[in-house]
């Protein structure tokens, strides 16, 4: 292929994206706009009008023709009075159009951009152009010639065009000297970029291997990567050593630094009597706070002891049911106590107690908020009580951030509380440190917290293991629900859930209406059994719709069985192409109108709609880990997805947030916590000891609610039920609870 090197200026801008930075544009010489070249690849921000200098490779394209393959691509200053004009009639600085542009040209010729950058006042001498104008032109100029010139170094590292603007915008004229000095600030200052990017542009401007910013920036990196993995802190030696290997330096080196990281508020370093643990700064305060709230919350007074008895009676009386003595303590104490746990499997009428101390309070003339983790859970809850449930971030109202922000606030915390009287949560098992902490932020003492779920689920996605923490510190009044009620133990799903539970293996023999188990030992043939299962046999069989009603739920990601591999087979068969559906191709995923999706990070910022007979309801900001919807809308000229949420949410996704949602035909257990659905099928034959474990399969199989199928090898899930060990996750909140409470019978 032949190599070729032109300059010129870019007549017009056919096509360029801004989540990836590709380009197709004309460029002509800077005398005449005869002889265009179209130039197609990889660049910074390109405008029409401005002058380049690019190398590629010449090759023949069957519909546009001879085209070069951008190599190296550099922005260079407009040389003739034609380049100049166009570059200013571009549009690109604002206050400059094309009548104007021929004005300066006309006035100044090929010194308009030397006036421009050193004497801008001189601008004031065209008619039109006041000495204010003037000014702001040069700045504007200034500005632009900077972030072209930022843009530029910046690609050199491999950034991509996106973030290189964002880094841009965050730093302005500083940018080339932070980055220079300090490229690891990146990883902290521009959300989306991580250590290993700032490393490799550290590496290249020269940073030292044992540099104090490296170093710190290590230590971030590990302390960050663990909390991903649900950890709040980590062991003083196993950070130092993680933190060593990592940047291939000695121990003794990140030792040095540590104090110093202490010292200016970056991490805190927690010793104790038994050992020496290393938080981030914000994680520390969060599970501090946490339990202190906690127990002043739990130390109330809740008034002179009364007997419920009778309360509790003319309920069973009015609703035609029986409460078993477990729920009738649960139930009293719930009144009694400024915090309760309520805890127990599927069937133990979790439920059934929630509506009875709805109605307990309600009669006391009291105020009460129902909330859950997640859209789902929180309409499920709703539809269990009939009273108004919504999500922990709905009830606390999320504040808008500015883009590079890392973690969310919220309207509601000890300035502006929440003004109820009792605050109940479901599916507490799924809410992680720091939103724990949030919500205690907003509770005032003497408002009581009732936090239902069931502890032997799988821990939060983010860090912490919040509920197992408070039962285990033994200081918070827990209510444990055992019995199985009469109804319950007619579903298999429940009775085996609880065998599994109790390290029994379920029964996968018998057949019943709820639960079957189909043995496969073939990865190709289970991989096909259910495709068949999700696209016509239980929709048949239940009557269901398959996107809203089935869910595939695996254990790991990878594999034949993984989520990747089975949303494409199912995509095909619930969703083919088709000339109806417009699709878009990203990250090697295709989506297409219709598809099932999944958000898989929290966006506090993105703007939602409720829409009812075409007109809008309601509307706010913010999609969660774990929100389902289904693709609407594909706009490929605009660049942007519309997404219909579960719980009615309307939200518009441009290209480049779409890296935030992925096809959810199939999801990972894990992420399917606090999510009910009508069936859920489980594939179940192989995978890594630490992923297949009792609790998973325990979790997945509770997501049912009618019909749950498990596919796959006997031996697998044996093997799930005896595995009893739990990743474990360095937390400390049982134990800082306990210390809040000796501490305070001390006094």
């Amino acid at each position: 292929m032949k190599t070729l090197t032109v300059e010129g200026v870019v007549e017009r801008v056919t096509f360029y994206n801004a989540e990836n930075g590709y380009a197709v544009f004309t460029i002509t010489d800077d005398e005449s706009s005869d002889n265009e070249i179209t130039c197609v690849g990889y660049i910074p921000n390109v405008n029409q009008g401005e002058s380049v200098k690019i190398t590629g490779t010449v090759v023949n394209h069957h519909f546009y023709g001879e085209q070069i393959n951008i190599e190296i691509f550099e922005k260079t200053m407009p040389k003739t009075e034609r380049a100049i004009e166009m570059y200013l009639s571009s549009g690109i600085i604002k206050g400059i159009g094309p009548k104007i542009a021929k004005k300066i040209i006309t006035r100044f010729g090929k010194n308009t951009l030397d006036i421009m950058d050193r004497e801008p006042e001189r601008l004031a001498e065209i008619r039109g152009i006041s000495r204010e104008k003037a000014m702001t032109i040069g700045e504007l100029y200034k500005e632009k010639a900077e972030e072209r010139r930022a843009m530029l170094f910046l690609g050199e590292y491999g950034i991509s065009p996106t973030y290189a603007l964002k880094i841009y915008k965050r730093y302005k004229e500083r940018t080339i000297e932070i980055v220079t000095k300090n490229p690891y600030s990146l990883a902290e200052d521009i959300f989306g970029i991580g250590f290993k990017i700032a490393d490799k542009i550290a590496a290249n401007v020269g940073i030292a291997e044992d540099s104090p910013y490296r170093i710190r920036a290590g230590v971030k990196y590990v302390l960050n990567k663990a909390a991903s993995d649900g950890h709040v802190y980590l062991p003083y030696d196993t950070l130092v050593d993680s933190t060593a290997e990592l940047l291939s330096i000695p121990a003794i080196v990140v030792d040095r630094e540590m104090t110093s990281l202490h010292i200016e508020n970056h991490i805190w370093i927690d010793r104790n009597n038994e050992e020496t643990n290393v938080y981030l700064n914000f994680f520390f305060y969060a599970e501090s706070y946490t339990a202190r709230k906690l127990y002043e919350l739990s130390n109330i007074d809740t008034g002179d002891f009364y007997n419920y008895n009778n309360e509790i009676d003319a309920l069973e009386a009015a609703e035609g049911i029986t409460f078993v003595p477990q729920q009738r303590a649960a139930i009293t104490e719930a009144m009694e106590n400024g915090v309760l746990v309520i805890t127990g499997g599927p069937g133990t009428g979790k439920t059934t107690i929630i509506n009875a101390i709805i109605k307990l309070c309600e009669a006391e003339g009291l105020d009460i908020e129902l909330a859950a983790p997640t859209g789902r859970a929180a309409k499920r809850m709703e539809e269990a009580t009939g009273h108004k449930a919504q999500t922990i971030h709905r009830l606390l109202g999320i504040s808008f951030l500015n883009e590079d922000s890392h973690r969310q606030t919220f309207e509601k915390d000890e300035d502006n509380p929440l003004e109820t009287d009792v605050v109940i949560i479901d599916e507490s098992s799924m809410v992680d440190i720091m939103l724990m902490h949030s919500l205690l932020k907003a509770i005032p003492i003497g408002t009581r917290l009732i936090l239902v779920g069931d502890s032997n689920q799988l821990p939060s996605v983010g860090p912490g293991n919040v509920l197992k923490d408070i039962i285990n510190s033994k200081v918070i009044k827990t209510a444990r629900l055992t019995d199985i009620f009469r109804q319950a133990q007619e579903s298999a799903i429940v009775t085996n859930a609880h065998k599994i539970n109790a390290g029994q293996y379920p029964d996968l023999k018998e057949k019943n209406k709820d639960f079957f188990f189909m043995k496969r030992y073939n990865m190709a043939e289970l991989q096909s059994l259910i495709v068949s299962l999700v696209s016509t046999r239980l929709p048949k069989y239940l009557n269901c719709d398959p996107l809203r009603d089935i869910q595939v739920l695996t254990p790991m990601r990878k594999s034949s069985l993984g989520v990747t591999a089975l949303n494409s087979v199912l995509q095909e068969a619930l969703n083919p192409p088709s000339p109806n559906k417009r699709e878009k191709e990203l990250r090697k995923i295709v989506f297409r109108e219709g598809d099932k999706v999944m958000q898989i990070k929290n966006n506090y910022n993105i703007e939602w709609k409720m829409v009812e007979h075409g007109a809008v309801t309601d509307d706010g900001v913010g999609v969660f880990n774990g929100d389902e919807g289904i693709i609407t809308y594909i706009d490929n000229i605009n660049e942007y997805a519309e997404v219909v949420f579960d719980d009615n949410k309307v939200v518009h996704y441009d290209f480049s947030q779409m890296d935030e949602i992925e096809l959810s035909y199939a999801v990972t257990i894990h992420k399917s916590q606090g999510s009910e659905y009508k069936a859920i099928v489980m594939p179940l034959l192989s995978g890594p000891e630490m992923l297949m474990s009792r609790n998973l399969l325990y979790t997945g199989l509770t997501r049912a609610k009618e019909l749950a199928v498990i596919a796959g090898s006997p031996e697998t899930v044996f093997r799930m039920v005896d595995n009893n060990r739990e990743v474990g996750r360095y937390t400390a909140l049982a134990r800082k609870l306990k210390e809040f409470s000796d501490f305070a019978e001390e006094k």
